[in-house]
């Protein structure tokens, strides 16, 4: 069975999104490997052990086209009232709560917010089968 272990993104400014993941959704730094053209930066926290592999590819200058086939990440928090209020408190502007009820009864309570590079990520309150 195969066992999913990260996602990557490319990112412009490894401290800045660094200091995003860590600020948002508490991410630390696991490994940082430096090649002469590119660096991998992979973050993760004690609640999983997939990561986040942001790559940064050195001289590049213009921020990435995400284009239209990025969908985003997500990540489960135990409070979304809480969380979305941390992330405004933050300075991160995080998008408004949705309850979202398609037949009546709310599956899932959520709220987007944007990296610094444009990548969207969902917040998910805990519970069903976002845990």
């Amino acid at each position: 069975m195969a066992k999913a272990i990260h996602s990557m993104i490319r990112v412009l400014e490894e401290a800045r999104s660094v200091k995003f993941y860590e600020t948002a959704f508490g991410l630390r730094v696991a490994d940082r490997l430096d090649f002469d053209s590119f660096t991998l930066i992979y973050m993760s926290n004690s609640e999983a052990g997939f990561e986040l592999e942001l790559t940064v590819n050195k001289g590049r200058t213009e921020a990435y086209d995400i284009g239209d086939g990025y969908g985003h990440l997500a990540f489960s928090v135990d409070d979304a009232d809480a969380e979305h209020a941390r992330l405004t408190s933050a300075g991160l502007a995080p998008r408004k709560l949705v309850d979202f009820a398609p037949a009546g009864a709310v599956i899932a309570r959520f709220f987007f917010i944007a990296d610094p590079d444009g990548y969207q990520i969902e917040v998910l309150q805990r519970g069903g089968r976002y845990m």
